[in-house]
């Protein structure tokens, strides 16, 4: 019996990117609305009450409206807008930063999926932190840059329309949607100077948290910190810690993939760290990680319709 799945949003870039990972799998079957039905309220409540799991690829307000529509205590939903990423009676979807991180998703009614930046960049501090390496104190940032599908149609439109630049840094104001995200979910008491950019490519990006040894306690060695990595991510998953010291990484690494790639670089003589991830923004940084979250959810094979 398949697990019957409404997307809510399904004509957005993570809408569409969702339908393409389930499309032709016969243990789940997706429905959608179109046209004037994706505005009828009528018509959208009973898609959300009819569904086992509602994927919500919404802004924020209707991403709520939506959950607000719910009348049964049997429909589930993943919702990859920021709306509810720091709300404590939403489970966070980001199953490998925390070791019964799948279990709580299984186990839950509503799943925030996270952030793209934030996957990068807790996926890097968040074992860290847990595992005492890091203080929860620490005064951190993060350097991020994503390719311009990110920013949505508009930005789409704007970058192949042959406005966009090169290479855009923004909220230069230091305040930022995801920061609360960041902080919350890596278990800081303050939140990381975040520092986005978009790039004049499709999709990929880069998130680099640059660090001194002094940031770390007392002894901690670069082989502590590959050895917390390597322990957090297992190889066969969707999250992999490079081993190699590569000169030069690309934006474009992982880009058309579900994977996420961890790396880490010392200086002996310097003592500086720099731990950087590479991951698709459209893949494990949104469609990808919802898609994850969904087969969890309904106990099947996590990395069922992913591109691995």
């Amino acid at each position: 019996m398949s697990v019957s799945v409404f997307i809510d949003g399904a004509a957005g870039t993570t809408g569409l990117e969702i339908r393409e990972r389930l499309d032709g799998r016969t243990d789940v079957s997706v429905s959608t609305l179109d046209g004037d039905a994706r505005r009828d309220p009528a018509a959208r409540r009973d898609a959300i009450n009819n569904a086992d799991v509602v994927v919500l690829c919404l802004p924020d307000d209707a991403a709520r409206e939506a959950v607000a529509m719910i009348g049964n205590p049997r429909t589930r939903v993943i919702d990859a807008s920021t709306a509810h990423r720091t709300a404590p009676e939403w489970t966070y979807g980001f199953s490998e930063i925390e070791p019964d991180g799948a279990a709580r998703i299984a186990g839950a009614t509503r799943v925030s999926n996270p952030g793209c930046y934030p996957t990068g960049f807790l996926a890097l501090v968040r074992p860290l932190i847990r595992e005492g390496l890091l203080p929860a104190y620490s005064l951190l940032s993060v350097n991020a840059t994503s390719g311009y599908s990110g920013g949505g149609k508009a930005m789409i439109a704007e970058f192949e329309g042959g406005a966009g630049s090169a290479f855009r840094p923004y909220a230069l104001s230091l305040g930022h949607k995801h920061v609360p995200e960041m902080t919350v979910h890596a278990g800081l008491r303050h939140g990381p100077i975040f520092q986005p950019a978009v790039a004049n490519v499709y999709r990929g990006m880069v998130v680099e948290v640059p660090l001194h040894l002094a940031h770390f306690t007392s002894g901690t060695t670069p082989a502590d910190i590959r050895g917390v990595l390597n322990d957090a991510y297992r190889p066969g998953g969707l999250v992999r810690v490079s081993q190699g010291n590569r000169a030069t990484l690309g934006i474009e690494d992982d880009a058309g993939t579900d994977r996420m790639t961890l790396h880490a670089f010392f200086d002996a003589e310097t003592e500086q760290v720099r731990l950087i991830a590479t991951l698709d923004n459209l893949g494990k940084g949104a469609a990808g990680a919802a898609v994850q979250n969904l087969n969890i959810m309904a106990g099947l094979d996590p990395l069922a319709g992913l591109i691995l």
